[in-house]
């Protein structure tokens, strides 16, 4: 059995199923709803650039939903197909914070890691966040001052409304040889985050601009 679909990608499947639901319990036009199966297929099987003709087939039965019941058994069914983020140990963590001398290490075992897009954590006693991020087969630690919001806003790694703080981070201009903080809104929940994140490229646009 290979996995093939990313939590990202999973939980936007996710999206376009309930936006499916949504359209059955409030239109009653053949036509429109027909077009709505096509256009949340089209965008499912877009989320992928390589599937193999089973895989396609697989996705393409989210046509066939017409109630949370089976929307329920699709999104079951795709699950053991999801990739899980790589496994981390302590000694990894250490290895990826190096100069964290007191690092708070997560409860690792708590993880289930097809449910990542990333890992992260905070240390609030340290008002620090960590932030573990997987990219072409490589992962990266970011580290930053955290500091809650006491109101919601716009995460953004997952674009949603959610309880958010920022994340400044601080890097050395080689050449000056100065230090520059640079910071954004995100989740105070890196959990709540992953079940939110509908794909990776605002993940990746924070990742290069907190560590450049």
């Amino acid at each position: 059995m290979e996995r093939f679909i990313r939590n990202d990608q999973l939980n936007e499947i996710s999206n376009q199923t309930q936006i499916l639901l949504n359209g059955y319990s409030t239109v009653n036009d053949l036509n429109v709803l027909h077009a709505l199966r096509g256009l949340v297929k089209d965008k499912v099987t877009g989320l992928f650039t390589d599937l193999t003709v089973s895989q396609e087939g697989m996705l393409e039965a989210i046509e066939a939903i017409r109630d949370p019941e089976q929307a329920e058994d699709f999104l079951s069914g795709l699950e053991p197909y999801v990739i899980p983020f790589p496994q981390l140990t302590e000694a990894k963590l250490k290895k990826l914070f190096p100069k964290v001398k007191k690092l708070k290490i997560p409860d690792l075992l708590e993880l289930n890691e097809t449910n990542l897009s990333y890992l992260g954590w905070n240390d609030y006693g340290q008002e620090r966040k960590y932030l573990v991020i997987e990219r072409e087969g490589k992962l990266t630690g970011l580290k930053g001052r955290f500091t809650p919001s006491n109101k919601k806003g716009i995460c953004a790694i997952c674009h949603s409304f959610s309880e958010i703080g920022m994340f400044m981070s601080e890097s050395k201009k080689s050449q000056q040889g100065t230090y520059v903080n640079r910071g954004n809104y995100v989740c105070q929940d890196s959990m709540v985050c992953n079940a939110r994140i509908k794909g990776l490229e605002r993940l990746h646009d924070f990742q290069e601009r907190m560590k450049s």
